[in-house]
């Protein structure tokens, strides 16, 4: 199984949260290279690291691992949804319209 998109997703979240790979080894206990190794697939990380990481970006462990489980597209699914219900009510009324259009004519 490929585990790149792990690494990806992991520095994705660290830099939204303007965060160094220092700051996030740290705080997952991990040194930088290790984490970098990570970031970069060179190393799997264990479910004990996996973990560690999860908890130090604040985000489930679901959302560094959307793109190697089966159920991905229930996963990114909900994800999307909660960054919708992040927007204002004018973004989201877009949004649904968007959505609408698609399922609309792609029938």
């Amino acid at each position: 199984m490929k585990f790149e998109s792990v690494g990806k997703n992991i520095r994705r979240y660290r830099k939204e949260k303007k965060m160094s790979q220092e700051k996030l080894a740290e705080m997952a206990y991990l040194s930088p290279t290790y984490l970098g190794m990570i970031e970069r697939a060179d190393k799997t990380p264990s479910l004990t690291t996996l973990v560690n990481i999860a908890n130090a970006l604040n985000v489930t462990a679901d959302m560094l691992l959307c793109d190697v489980l089966n159920r991905h597209n229930e996963i990114r699914s909900s994800l999307t949804f909660d960054n919708i219900n992040k927007l204002s009510e004018k973004e989201k009324e877009r949004i649904y319209a968007i959505i609408e259009a698609f399922l609309k004519y792609s029938e």
